[in-house]
């Protein structure tokens, strides 16, 4: 089969002939058929979040089963799933408590590149290829673990349905789960690409009374304003803290920040009012660092991170109706 492989940072993917073993315990095979393209994947191939090469990237991929290995239970072949960007092993202790996304057993697997358990089963001749975050979906098929897939209904079309895995997920996720917006709170998103819309209409979804959308392109504002937005801030032109403070009377009940840039981060914390909550959902480089005045917090203000959104799979089974 075909696979897009990155041999070296910042360099160019090239599409060639792989092999890809057979599915082993609790592992099956899927043949893609469609698949997201995720500025997470960006990062990984700059060099600014570290993983060994080569790998595979492509993290928001759909599908249908075609081979189960052992002990799989959860779906068979001919089964269409989505697949899962955060692994969960559903027993340690943050799956316990239904946080699935902070996996501990997670996150070695995202860094190693690999699947739960360290091994991988591509390969070009004799040398060995690392799967982005443990899927590699930017092949005709990939070898996953059952659990970071998700059976979804056949109708559901696979090339929409896919960008679930993460982008979409993660933008809704982050309003209604971890923001938990309240009918008639306002809302700042920064940024309007997938996350940031997503975010919009998952602000929408929960009946946000005021949606402010940021960004410094106004073609994707205009598409925030038909998602939902109320009110479009083009941050090149207008100061987005001031224009939201005058937008709320203040500041907004919550900031979401959808872009993964520091400096973004600290105007979200800075558009909340006092007593408001900042989300971090945008990926920044590991090596960035964030500096906050501590006064935001005599403010009484919040900032968190959201992780695909915190949902669970039964959650995202639901997104495909």
């Amino acid at each position: 089969m075909k696979a897009a492989i990155l041999y070296e940072t910042n360099t160019p993917l090239k599409v060639e002939d792989v092999t890809l073993d057979d599915p082993q315990q609790n592992e099956i095979l899927v043949k893609i058929v469609a698949s997201g393209v995720c500025h997470s994947d960006l990062h990984f191939m700059k060099g600014d979040m570290p993983q060994p090469v080569p790998f595979v990237p492509g993290h928001e991929g759909a599908g249908i089963v075609e081979k189960v290995g052992p002990g799989v239970t959860t779906v068979q072949p001919g089964d269409h799933v989505l697949l899962n960007i955060a692994f969960s092993c559903g027993k340690c202790p943050r799956c316990n408590e239904g946080r699935p996304t902070l996996c501990v057993e997670n996150l070695p697997i995202q860094m190693m590149a690999t699947l739960p358990g360290g091994g991988t089963r591509l390969h070009k001749g004799d040398q060995t290829l690392y799967h982005l975050f443990g899927l590699a979906c930017f092949a005709e098929s990939v070898v996953v673990h059952e659990r970071s897939a998700i059976k979804i209904r056949e109708d559901a079309p696979l090339d929409v349905v896919c960008v679930l895995g993460c982008g979409v997920s993660t933008g809704i996720g982050a309003a209604i789960n971890t923001a938990d917006v309240r009918p008639g709170e306002s809302i700042a998103i920064f940024g309007c690409g997938g996350v940031g819309l997503s975010a919009i209409m998952g602000a929408k979804l929960a009946g946000a009374g005021k949606i402010i959308a940021i960004d410094t392109v106004d073609s994707k504002l205009n598409k925030a304003k038909e998602l939902g937005a109320d009110y479009m801030v083009n941050a090149s032109k207008d100061e987005p803290q001031g224009k939201v403070a005058e937008i709320t009377g203040g500041g907004a009940d919550y900031a979401i920040e959808c872009i993964g840039n520091v400096n973004v981060m600290v105007q979200a914390l800075g558009a909340v009012r006092t007593g408001g909550t900042c989300v971090v959902a945008g990926m920044a480089p590991l090596a960035d660092t964030l500096s906050i005045a501590p006064f935001h917090f005599l403010l009484g203000k919040t900032i968190t991170w959201s992780t695909q959104g915190d949902v669970v799979p039964i959650h995202l089974q639901k997104m495909c109706i």
